[in-house]
């Protein structure tokens, strides 16, 4: 799980030396829409 969320972050990132703010709008649609697997991934962060 830790691996996967190093990926993932290095690929947004990588993503965010283009012209489009990845990282903005996705916690916009994290905020907007609360889905599960956030949810998830925070207890288990903070477990």
């Amino acid at each position: 799980m830790r691996m996967l969320c190093v990926f993932v972050l290095l690929l947004i990132t990588v993503l965010e030396i283009g012209p489009v703010p990845i990282t903005g709008l996705l916690l916009i649609w994290v905020v907007l829409f609360r889905p599960r697997w956030f949810y998830n991934l925070v207890m288990k962060i903070y477990h």
